[in-house]
């Protein structure tokens, strides 16, 4: 049996210039009708289900170098939760903008902060219902570093 040597690591980020970088991800939970109104009507039971999830996102942002395991450590300096209601999909999209000046970029700090936003919108409301549906979870656009800015 060939025995491969993956060992790979942390990348070395000593040499990079300190940029301003940015980064927005997006995802979307699909809720169906009645958590969905539960959303829409302010009446979940444990408490103002967005404003939790907006917390959950800034929250995750900050302890993403705990979450996966090959992410730097770094400074956030802002970070911005947008949420939007589908009443035709029955379905909240949820945006999260980050920012930070280093070394590295902040991708994965915005991809992470959406998805925990979604899966504490799901278990904020898992009562009315287990048929929701995360999904769609995306890098928008980022900014800085040598690579340079992205759009989707």
């Amino acid at each position: 049996m060939k025995q491969v040597d993956n060992m790979g690591g942390m990348v070395d980020v000593g040499n990079k210039d300190i940029t301003v970088r940015t980064a927005k991800a997006q995802g979307t939970i699909n809720l169906g009708p009645t958590a969905f109104g539960v959303v829409k009507e302010g009446a979940c039971a444990k408490g103002d289900v967005l404003t939790t999830a907006k917390i959950a996102a800034i929250q995750a942002v900050k302890s993403t170098q705990t979450i996966i395991p090959l992410c730097h450590s770094i400074l956030i300096e802002a970070v911005d939760v947008e949420f939007v209601m589908d009443e035709e999909d029955k379905s909240v999209s949820v945006a999260v903008t980050v920012k930070s000046s280093g070394k590295t970029g902040v991708e994965m700090e915005a991809l992470v902060g959406v998805s925990v936003s979604c899966l504490t919108i799901y278990d904020m409301l898992k009562y009315t219902g287990k048929a929701m549906t995360i999904g769609q979870i995306i890098l928008l656009e980022k900014t800085g570093g040598k690579n340079g800015d992205y759009k989707r």
